[in-house]
């Protein structure tokens, strides 16, 4: 008998099984041949919300929830954050290594070559009310972009899909910035080809009548790391919603339009919103302990506080921390990072939070740094958008090119009724219907 393996007992039957053990994982699969007779479909697996079930196979990025790691293409995020460019680690996650310098400049040209957004972007944007959510827009947008650009269904030729990754990740700020400029009533403003990638999509949200936008140094380089820091994270919920409609395979605007929607809820991409709610409600430094205690009598949550995987400190958080402090050396000190550092110093020395894993996560710190920076809450979302753009699109190519890869179609554990017999419209009788039964 293999030593990689599982041996399992059927009790119903008492037919005992060996199931292969590859690579940590065992295959669903493989427990369909559990049977208790002939006409038995076979025994399935249940996982709610995939706690416990690997979809996929990827080289792309690896987490370690319990030990605080997160590396791309198996480097740790901290020394790409110190020592990289987005675009530079946009290379690297969608081809599995860092650029030379030639195709470092190149492949900045090629991004910055797509920019431009057609000019019936326009009218598209114009259709939206003032007050229309910035990540509706976005997410509206990306998808109407399948129409400017038809050939993108071709997605088995390698060199359209790599034409399709570049304006993807060439527009999807040119995007963001004109849903911006709409709430707002100004004009849009085109790009600048002149300008580094975090560089451009600040001139496109805040240039005003001056010929020529200077951002910020240290500004620039903060929102660039953050786009870092938000390249991909693994199978997480949009990453998920990519690969399964980029399995039907839907062209990679339309796929990467249900990665946002999904991103859009506020269980995956509006965290940080949640975050500066939470502050503003605490008010000051010195209300910290009594919101403590009141979150320790189950009254309240601590948001911006534990991850699904991280049961350890985020490593991005302690990277956002550190880039929130040079953040602020330019826009002045915001009183809602010392309520969150007061936040952070008595839960991280709490027994109560230590023993539930409660460490800050990337959420925490990054809603305080786009305020600072004169984003309103609506946008934080579209800010993430942007560089999880690079990850969805690595996820949706590695997807296509797996062999093992098929349509997403997961299994179900049928609860409703057996076979019934119709009843004619005379002889039935009204029930109480609630709105979560209809």
């Amino acid at each position: 008998m293999a030593q990689d393996s599982l041996t399992v007992t059927d009790n119903r039957t008492n037919q005992t099984y060996t199931v292969p053990i590859t690579k940590g994982a065992v295959r669903a699969m493989d427990f369909r041949q559990i049977k208790t007779g002939p006409e038995d479909f076979g025994l399935m697996t249940y996982d709610p919300a995939f706690l416990n079930t690997a979809s996929c196979q990827s080289s792309i990025t690896f987490i370690d929830g319990d030990r605080g790691i997160l590396r791309y293409r198996g480097y740790p995020i901290e020394v790409l954050a110190e020592h990289c460019t987005f675009l530079e680690v946009a290379y690297l996650v969608l081809f599995g290594e860092l650029p030379t310098e030639k195709e470092l400049k190149n492949w900045v040209t090629e991004i910055t070559y797509h920019t431009m957004l057609h000019e019936t972007t326009k009218k598209f944007m114009e259709g939206f009310r003032h007050d229309a959510h910035p990540m509706a827009m976005l997410v509206s947008t990306v998808a109407a972009l399948s129409t400017f650009y038809p050939e993108a269904r071709d997605i088995q030729d390698p060199n359209n899909r790599l034409l399709q990754i570049k304006r993807l990740i060439g527009k999807m700020p040119s995007i963001a910035a004109m849903s911006y400029r709409h709430s707002l009533g100004f004009p849009y403003a085109y790009p600048d080809n002149d300008l580094s990638y975090p560089e451009n999509f600040m001139n496109m949200l805040w240039r005003m009548v001056e010929p020529k936008y200077v951002a910020t140094p240290a500004l620039a380089r903060a929102l660039d790391i953050l786009f870092i820091l938000h390249a991909d994270h693994e199978q997480n919920c949009s990453a998920n919603a990519m690969r399964s409609v980029g399995s039907s395979h839907a062209d990679p605007y339309l796929a990467t339009a249900a990665a946002a929607a999904a991103l859009s809820g506020p269980l995956h991409g509006g965290a940080n919103e949640e975050v500066l709610k939470m502050l503003d409600e605490i008010g000051s430094q010195d209300n910290v302990p009594a919101y403590v205690k009141k979150v320790k009598e189950g009254h309240g949550k601590l948001m911006g506080f534990g991850h699904r995987i991280y049961k350890n400190y985020d490593p991005r958080a302690k990277i956002i921390k550190w880039t929130a402090e040079r953040v602020f050396q330019v826009t002045g000190r915001n009183a809602k990072l010392d309520i969150a550092l007061e936040l952070e110093r008595i839960a991280l020395e709490d027994d109560y939070f230590i023993k539930r894993k409660l460490y800050p996560n990337v959420d925490f710190y990054s809603g305080i740094i786009y305020q600072a920076m004169g984003f309103k809450p609506e946008m934080f979302t579209v800010l993430f958008a942007i560089p999880r753009t690079v990850g969805w699109l690595a996820q949706w190519q590695e997807m296509l090119t797996d062999p093992e890869q098929k349509i997403a179609r997961p299994r179900q554990v049928y609860t409703g009724h057996e076979v019934r017999e119709f009843v004619p419209m005379e002889k039935r009788t009204p029930m109480a219907v609630s709105a979560n039964s209809r």
